[in-house]
């Protein structure tokens, strides 16, 4: 399970929400209540995780998504599922591309007196993602524990450092109180929590390479959103104590992640500033690392189903891992990043934050679609052992909440893109979730009409051996050899 915890935590990157996420929050809503917002966003993953965990009992699948909306709410379901998740994955890697480039363009410049475009250190990242990525599982995650363990030292020192010095001498906890976060520009800051939370999910990717899913899955999952839910609430409220409510806003826009570095170098020692630095690089790339490897299974779990070119099942002789996926995404991303070198677009307040809002928006659907899918799933098999908490109220509830972040996160959309609310970007990039919805439906019917032995197959490869129901009757494809 350890592993998998790495992975799904490591994808959120903890060091890059403090220094990315919690800061351009502060900056852009001037909203104090940022800590209780994280709580609250953390309290509805966690009822939504009740239903995952308990669905993921019965299903290990490389899709995750695509597998459970197939399972649960029918086949047609799955695939538009399955086209919404590749363009949310794909969006949120390749953004942390333009964040990785900018970033390690400005640390060079002013440590190393090297002068080199961002999109050189971005191609550097991704040749160096791309060879890990056809690598084993088992080895990407002790690289991404490292890295892991290395920032969360980071944050924690941070939180010290900050608590040990309120702004005025006082203690502030307006970060938890109610009336400073559910004031104007509020749907924004639920729309950056989201976007920092992407990645909790994902454990459920890595299924059919665990020892035991039935467990393993479900667990890793209420770690990962629990964990990461406490330490980004106590982590940006460590913020407001340091900078001051009243101080936020201006701190935030004027210094983004140099609020945290710098605090760093304040509270300890000089040479943690740049310390903070490198570990803000290994926190975005172990991001990178992460969605890579979600983005190659989906690629995988589309091929072994034929659902796209069965070319994409390939996996490697030696690693298992899904060679062909992982070549695909870097391919993509080498695309996507030259269409926006050539436009010279900023790599940071358009490339990488365009790209995290579709993906937040993408994600998040995901989930209200798949905890409808809990209740279908329970539904068609009745006998299957989960309690009512898990097969039904936690499901609903869940639905409802991520719902209505659904449509925050559309009203929303220009406080996250940094846009004017009249630009028609804040309506083009959601409709990008929608139109590959639309197309996955579209394929789906083309393939019942066209393909009925693929279709009869959808999200139901890999269907994980439960002792208490051995008979839940869904049809398997084989794998390709």
């Amino acid at each position: 399970m350890i592993h998998l915890v790495f992975f799904t935590v490591a994808a959120s990157a903890p060091l890059t929400v403090l220094g990315g996420g919690v800061t351009t929050a502060f900056a852009v809503t001037g909203v104090p209540g940022v800590p209780l917002a994280f709580l609250i966003l953390a309290l509805s993953l966690a009822i939504f995780a009740a239903g995952y965990a308990a669905m993921s009992r019965f299903v290990a699948n490389a899709g995750a998504f695509y597998s459970y909306l197939a399972q649960g709410l029918g086949r047609v379901a799955g695939v538009a599922g399955a086209f919404v998740a590749l363009v949310a994955y794909n969006a949120i890697q390749i953004g942390l591309y333009g964040l990785f480039g900018a970033t390690m363009a400005d640390f060079a410049s002013t440590t190393f007196g090297l002068n080199l475009e961002w999109w050189l250190w971005a191609l550097v990242a991704l040749a160096l993602v791309g060879a890990l990525g056809v690598l084993r599982v088992d080895l990407n995650a002790t690289i991404l524990a490292v890295l892991l363990v290395l920032e969360c030292v980071a944050v924690v020192l941070y939180d010290l450092g900050a608590l040990g010095d309120p702004a005025d001498g006082t203690v502030s906890f307006a970060g938890f109180q109610p009336d400073q976060l559910f004031i104007p520009g509020v749907g924004a800051v639920f729309a950056f929590g989201v976007a920092c939370f992407i990645g909790f999910e994902s454990s459920a990717i890595y299924s059919e390479e665990c020892k035991d899913p039935q467990r393993t899955v479900g667990r890793a999952t209420f770690v990962a959103v629990i964990f990461t839910g406490l330490f980004y609430a106590f982590s940006a409220w460590a913020m407001t104590v340091n900078v001051g409510p009243a101080n936020l806003q201006a701190a935030a826009a004027e210094n983004g992640p140099g609020l945290v570095f710098g605090a760093l170098g304040t509270h300890y020692a000089p040479i943690m500033s740049d310390v903070a630095g490198v570990l803000f690089l290994t926190s975005v790339f172990a991001a990178l690392l992460s969605f890579h490897n979600g983005v190659a299974r989906y690629f995988f779990a589309l091929g072994r189903e034929r659902v796209l070119p069965d070319v994409l099942d390939t996996v490697g002789t030696r690693s298992g891992g899904p060679v062909a996926g992982s070549l695909l995404q870097t391919a993509i991303a080498v695309v996507v990043l030259a269409i926006f070198v050539v436009s010279g677009t900023d790599p940071v307040l358009e490339l990488f934050t365009w790209f995290s809002g579709v993906a937040a928006l993408g994600v998040v659907l995901l989930m209200a679609g798949t905890s409808a899918a809990v209740v279908g799933f329970f539904r068609r098999h009745p006998n299957a052992p989960a309690s009512v908490w898990q097969r039904l109220i936690a499901p609903v509830v869940a639905c409802v909440l991520l719902s209505a972040i659904v449509i925050i996160l559309v009203a929303n959309f220009d406080a996250l893109l940094g846009t004017d609310p009249t630009s028609p970007l804040r309506w083009i990039l959601p409709a990008l979730v929608l139109v590959a919805a639309a197309g996955g439906a579209v394929w789906a019917l083309v393939l019942r009409s066209s393909r009925p032995a693929v279709y009869a197959g959808i999200g139901h490869v890999a269907l994980a051996p439960v002792e208490e129901e051995p008979r839940l009757d869904l049809p398997t494809v084989s794998r390709r050899r």
